[in-house]
């Protein structure tokens, strides 16, 4: 039998929640409450104000209006500190861990010591042995943190909180990270919290996650609530609707895959990191004319330097590239670009756009001196007017106009703002990494919806996702990749999610599709 929370409590409620910041109302009068041994899960688009009203309960910002009750007695929360002192805990997307540290002394670090100045480790290393166990989160104490592997230190964020007395336990994007037999996991430990008494809000974009974790939904639109269910009484196509304020297409139409050449070429591919270690290890792939490739894997295994290397933003220290059979290994990109290449990166405000220009400068930095928008010297700006016009229309980008400034646009808006430029060029071969990490669930159909335009104009597509339901929806087949290896390739419907989960885990194709 699991402990029970230090701190206890039936509920924790917010009440006509209202903030503001300059421009934006991003609550609006929510209700919201969370009860004691439920998983309450919170959706909706990006902007929709779900992060607004959880750093509101933790302390991170204060209402304009609005109280937050615990027992039905309104409490003050100023801080952090306050929300951990009342038995309010944060599992936060990226983990708040010090990586050189040991799994103890980040479970101890700030919490005050009986032997003074010393570290009374050994005791806190008990603890965090009767947590493991009581919650079944399998950690070392001992073990430094830069060693453990992504679920394991999304476990020592909740012993971290556990061990601080989290009776409530905010959960932002938990599975974001994790490979399938991970979420397997994480999901065993939330029942087990929850059947103990903790109360669990449950944050994703993953609408089969949340159906099949949550007890209760509450969907946010437009910073208010537009409804709170049981999780027994909805469906995926429901909650999409609510989410997005009209019909939702969940699983994009797809034809047949009409095959031609194979126009992508990777023989024995490898490449450093940004550290100087070996991220790419001989990497063998081949995409043809008319196919979408998808490269699964759990976050940091290669899956950015491949991209990379093939846009011509990471030289490879070995191997060969080829686009429709010319060695292109080593290009930059302006001459890949100019011989068929689009990349949609992973860091679209890094490497998609420049922030500070406008929406027509980001379209055409690629091709404004090129013709037909260029003679000479001399740019043609009535063309180049028409031309982004025409993006933004085809590609229903909401901006105020072309010249608004980039930074002015939502996520979802830039994102397709990036795929109008890459897409307009007709290109051989797409690049396209997370083209839809952080963007809302309308946004995200409307992406799926172009690349399986793309497809069928014969373009060759390589899709790089943590997302295995995007990759079994767009592809015809699937490469995993580990540790900078291809585990193998399969077609979209030769291997389940928990033999792809396996592969991800390191598990050879052969051992896993045995498994």
């Amino acid at each position: 039998m699991a402990s029970a929370p230090a701190l206890r409590f039936n509920k924790v409620a917010l009440k006509g929640i209202v903030k503001r910041f300059p421009g934006v109302v991003a609550n609006k009068g929510v209700d919201f409450e969370v009860r004691a041994g439920e998983i309450h899960a919170l959706l909706g688009e990006n902007g929709a104000g779900k992060t607004t009203l959880m750093r509101i309960l933790y302390g991170l910002y204060q209402p304009d209006e609005g109280q937050i009750l615990i027992d039905d007695k309104p409490v003050t929360i100023n801080s952090p500190n306050d929300s951990i002192r009342l038995g309010i805990g944060m599992i936060h997307q990226h983990f708040m861990l010090v990586p050189t540290l040991s799994v103890a002394a980040n479970v101890s670090l700030g919490l005050p010591s009986r032997r003074g100045l010393l570290l009374d480790l050994d005791r806190v290393a008990r603890r965090i042995g009767e947590l493991s166990q009581a919650y079944g989160l399998r950690v070392d104490p001992e073990a430094v943190v830069w060693q453990l592997a992504v679920g394991e230190q999304q476990r020592v964020e909740i012993i971290k909180a556990v061990y601080r007395g989290a009776a409530l336990l905010i959960l932002d994007e938990p599975t974001a990270v994790l490979t399938p037999q991970e979420v397997d996991e994480l999901f065993l430990t939330l029942r087990r919290m929850a059947g103990e008494g903790h109360a669990l809000i449950f944050i994703s974009h993953k609408l089969h996650e949340v159906l099949s974790i949550s007890d209760r939904i509450t969907v946010l639109r437009d910073g208010r609530v537009v409804r709170t269910l049981k999780t027994a009484d909805t469906n995926r196509q429901e909650l999409a609707r609510l989410m997005v304020g009209r019909e939702v297409l969940i699983r994009v139409q797809r034809t047949s895959a009409d095959l031609g050449p194979a126009r992508l070429t990777l023989h024995d591919v490898s490449a450093m990191s940004d550290r100087g270690l070996p991220a790419l290890k001989g990497v063998n792939l081949e995409i043809r004319a008319g196919e979408i490739l998808g490269i699964a894997g759990v976050s940091g295994n290669g899956q950015r330097e491949l991209a990379e290397a093939i846009a011509g933003l990471r030289r490879p220290t070995q191997g060969r590239i080829t686009i429709d059979g010319a060695d292109v290994t080593g290009w930059q990109p302006e001459p890949l670009i100019r011989h068929g290449l689009a990349y949609i990166p992973e860091e679209r405000m890094r490497d998609g756009v420049i922030r500070d220009l406008s929406v027509e400068e980001n379209l055409m930095v690629e091709v404004h001196g090129h013709a037909p928008f260029a003679r000479g010297v001399f740019m043609d700006f009535r063309r180049i007017a028409q031309h982004c016009d025409t993006l933004i229309q085809d590609f229903e980008i909401k901006t105020p106009s072309r010249r608004t400034p980039l930074r002015n646009l939502s996520g979802g808006n830039i994102q397709k703002l990036i795929l109008a430029r890459e897409l307009s060029r007709n290109p051989k071969v797409l690049i396209a990494a997370q083209p839809t990490r952080g963007v809302d669930i309308g946004s995200t159909e409307y992406i799926h919806q172009r690349l399986v335009e793309q497809r069928s104009k014969g373009t060759a597509t390589l899709l790089i996702s943590e997302d295995l339901d995007e990759i079994r929806n767009l592809c015809d087949r699937i490469a995993v990749m580990y540790e900078g290896r291809i585990m193998g390739v399969v077609d979209r419907d030769g291997a389940t999610v928990e033999q792809l989960g396996l592969m991800m885990a390191g598990i050879p194709a052969e051992e896993a599709l045995a498994a």
